[in-house]
């Protein structure tokens, strides 16, 4: 059974000066048309850094750093045999884990990272990624569209990374408990299922909670669930505050909460499909769902290094990610859904109802009722700098769990 984890508790101290020194520097107002509204009187440090017009000859080595999982023989000694480039991991368990090793640009030994939207504007932010050219990634054209320009990795039109896999964040629950799906993640605040709930424990996790109050409590003005202001925030917080005595176990590794639904110990919770699709393969009587607020998820880009030692193998890799087989094979293997709609079938062939099971032939309105992550920032996108940023999501989760 693989066992992995997205994001951390803590966010290192260095990353939180790095985006803390980001945020700070509002310098030119340059155009959002990545479509983030929440930084628009923000330019990323590597702004200007000129782009490759074509991919030369491979360096012979290349160094990644990424989630466990994401560096498989099965497509990268494929890789390695047909770009002579030699492969390298680095694997991070947390999303602040991966900032800190690429600070200071990959610090001349990283090439590439597999981060997540938590992480990814605190390293655009923080200079320690650089600008690609995505006329140079063939596949990206086959992309969902959502994926192709996201707001945590487009801003003001310019590519820092290619977009990789992703998923949803969904609510798992028992069949036995919930003969019939729940409609709402009230379900997870609700004390009728005290010390049955579980939640990831990860500061991003705050978003669900301001997710599900924008629709329940409009009176409050969230319209994007990373853009919080203070009173925003605080009503979330309390609101999470509230939840805590309900909560069985925050938790750390997919595993962890696996365990849980099948002891029975755990009725409901909020989890990734590669959860549910465990747990129904090992025969338990569980489902999920997406609740009529709608759901976040999470969505991995390969971003390159502002030092990268190897930029041509570095571009291979990001062709040879991209492409419908290897998107399958890391779909399949690891249990997400691939950017490239050309995968769909090829994930049938590896596993039998493997695309269905994981989203990657849903409607693109299905998409569109996901919020995917993003580091949240001060700068609210209203020309104020009236957000609560991400280290404060950080000390307000350690007192929400502590």
């Amino acid at each position: 059974m693989k066992t992995w984890t997205r994001a951390g508790t803590l966010l290192a101290a260095a990353s939180a000066a790095v985006l803390v020194a980001a945020c700070g520097s509002s310098g030119g107002g340059g155009s959002t048309s990545g479509g983030n509204s929440g930084t628009s009187g923000l330019t990323p440090p590597q702004a200007n850094t000129a782009v490759p017009t074509s991919v030369g000859k491979g360096e012979g080595q290349l160094n990644l750093i990424a989630w466990s999982g994401y560096a498989q023989p099965q497509w990268v000694k494929p890789f390695e045999q047909a770009t002579g480039c030699q492969v390298n991991t680095k694997y991070g368990n947390t999303s602040s884990e991966m900032v800190s090793l690429m600070a200071n640009g990959g610090g001349g030994q990283y090439d590439l990272v597999s981060a997540s939207g938590d992480a990814d504007l605190r390293l655009i932010y923080g200079g320690d990624v650089k600008p690609i050219n995505i006329n140079l990634i063939p596949s990206w054209t086959d992309f969902h569209p959502f994926l192709q320009n996201p707001p945590f990795n487009t801003i003001g039109g310019k590519h820092y990374g290619v977009s990789y896999e992703f998923g949803p964040n969904v609510l798992l629950y028992s069949k036995k408990t919930f003969p019939s799906a729940p409609t709402s993640w009230s379900v997870l605040y609700d004390k009728k299922y005290a010390g049955q709930v579980t939640v990831p424990n990860n500061p991003i996790q705050i978003a669900d909670a301001a997710l599900y109050l924008s629709k329940t409590q409009p009176g409050l003005g969230i319209t994007d669930p990373y853009e919080l202001t203070q009173s925003q925030f605080n009503a979330t917080v309390n609101l999470l505050k509230q939840q805590k005595p309900l909560i069985k176990k925050y938790w750390d590794l997919a595993s962890q909460e696996i365990t849980m639904f099948q002891s029975g110990t755990a009725v409901v919770g909020a989890a990734w499909p590669y959860q549910t699709n465990t747990l129904v393969a090992a025969g338990a009587k569980v489902a999920d769902t997406i609740p009529s607020q709608g759901a976040t998820g999470w969505a991995d880009t390969w971003m390159l290094a502002t030092k990268a030692p190897h930029p041509n193998c570095a571009y291979k890799w990001m062709q040879w990610a991209t492409t419908p087989k290897v998107q399958a094979q890391q779909a399949v293997y690891f249990g997400e859904t691939p950017a490239n709609q050309l995968a769909c079938p090829i994930m049938d062939k590896l596993q039998k109802g493997a695309c269905a099971a994981y989203h990657a032939d849903a409607p693109e309105a299905y998409f569109k009722t996901l919020k995917f992550w993003k580091t949240p920032l001060a700068q609210c996108g209203n020309g104020k700098d009236d957000c609560v940023p991400f280290q404060q999501w950080v000390t307000a989760w350690t007192q929400i769990t502590g």
